[in-house]
């Protein structure tokens, strides 16, 4: 009689995790009895439908419909809705992606039923306690079996923390992603077309942090910011963040201007089409850093600090609120220096999770 295979759940719910799952998901399904369970953190099409149709990503078997709320709101129904299901489906191990409500209602719900968790993306850190995805990710690294690290760095920050079992080094999805999905990058200019931009002459903006777009003085002082800017800027909008645009009355503000030009979220290739074409990138995203350093473009971070520390040398600049950082780095760019410490040469980070998975539940 054949062994019947673990059942791993993918717990997920927002745009990164989406994107994190996507080089994994086939390769777990080929190995694992797996089923993907959508938190419904981001329920719209355009922030969640669209990345599992244009990644191929094996569609979600639940949806837990929670939407958006306040922080605790929305993870105690996460926790609520999930805690029923995995008592029902017994799975064998839950996977957490990331740093969002999803992964720390996934990690707290799993470790309450004594059910392993493996966190995907482990061991960041910005050391910001006021940063509702530092609290996510330190909780759910304590409570996590094996903890997949996408950086040298990752793996220093949880053994400072005690945490010295269950780590392995990975290498980071994103940029694997990224890889195999290069020559699509490169050839893709419907989105430039679309909007009438031009190669190198464009700026592009992403903000969606609730330390910039929830603090109305804050958000007051970048709109100021990036109005003044001389650039062409496309603003590939969160809801969250055109929700507050409204709520503070600067929509009007930040449409007045003719250079700027306000979009709905687009798709992963659209993404990463307008941050490999534009002269720069301005975000308050972790991944949107990544993603920028991966295509040689330069970024600017609206962030006093970053939990992806390997970014510094690569072309990221941490520019704050600073109208001389921001006017600096724009006016010369950061170059990358040094190698790029995303990958293990030789192995793609999939095949290496899937393989640590393999021996934790000893499949030969």
């Amino acid at each position: 009689m054949s062994k019947i295979k673990p059942l791993l759940v993918s717990f997920v719910g927002a745009r990164p995790q989406f994107i994190k799952i996507a080089p994994l998901a086939h390769n777990l399904r080929s190995k694992f009895r797996h089923i993907i369970v959508h938190s419904g953190q981001h329920y719209d099409k355009l922030m969640s439908e669209i990345f599992f149709n244009d990644l191929s990503i094996p569609h979600f078997k639940y949806n837990l419909s929670v939407g958006s709320g306040l922080h605790g709101q929305m993870t105690a129904a996460m926790m609520t809705r999930l805690e029923k299901l995995l008592l029902k489906i017994r799975p064998d191990m839950l996977l957490v992606y990331g740093d969002t409500n999803s992964t720390l209602a996934g990690a707290i719900t799993a470790a309450k039923l004594h059910i392993p968790i493996g966190h995907i993306e482990a061991g960041m850190r910005s050391f910001r306690l006021d940063m509702p995805e530092e609290v996510n990710r330190r909780l759910t690294d304590h409570v996590s079996k094996l903890l997949f690290c996408p950086t040298p760095q990752s793996i220093v920050n949880l053994k400072n923390e005690g945490i010295t079992e269950g780590i392995i080094h990975c290498g980071d999805l994103m940029y694997q992603l990224l890889e195999e999905n290069l020559p699509l990058i490169y050839e893709n200019r419907k989105i430039l077309s679309q909007y009438n931009l031009a190669p190198g002459e464009y700026l592009l903006l992403t903000m969606h942090r609730a330390g910039n777009v929830d603090d109305l003085s804050r958000f007051r002082q970048i709109v100021d910011i990036i109005n003044d800017l001389k650039y062409a800027i496309i603003f590939p909008i969160h809801p969250r963040t055109l929700k507050n645009l409204r709520r503070y009355r600067l929509y009007g503000k930040m449409t007045a201007s003719r250079k700027i030009i306000i979009t709905p979220p687009q798709s992963y290739l659209n993404n990463l089409s307008l941050i490999y074409n534009a002269r720069a990138v301005l975000t308050d995203s972790g991944g949107v850093q990544k993603e920028a350093v991966f295509l040689g473009t330069p970024c600017l971070t609206l962030r006093e600090e970053t939990e992806w520390v390997e970014t510094l040398n690569q072309g990221n600049t941490l520019v704050g609120l600073s109208r001389t950082k921001i006017n600096r780095a724009l006016s010369r760019p950061s170059a990358a220096v040094g190698p790029r410490p995303y990958r293990i040469k030789g192995k793609r980070p999939s095949d290496l999770i899937i393989s640590a998975l393999s021996d934790f539940f000893g499949d030969d």
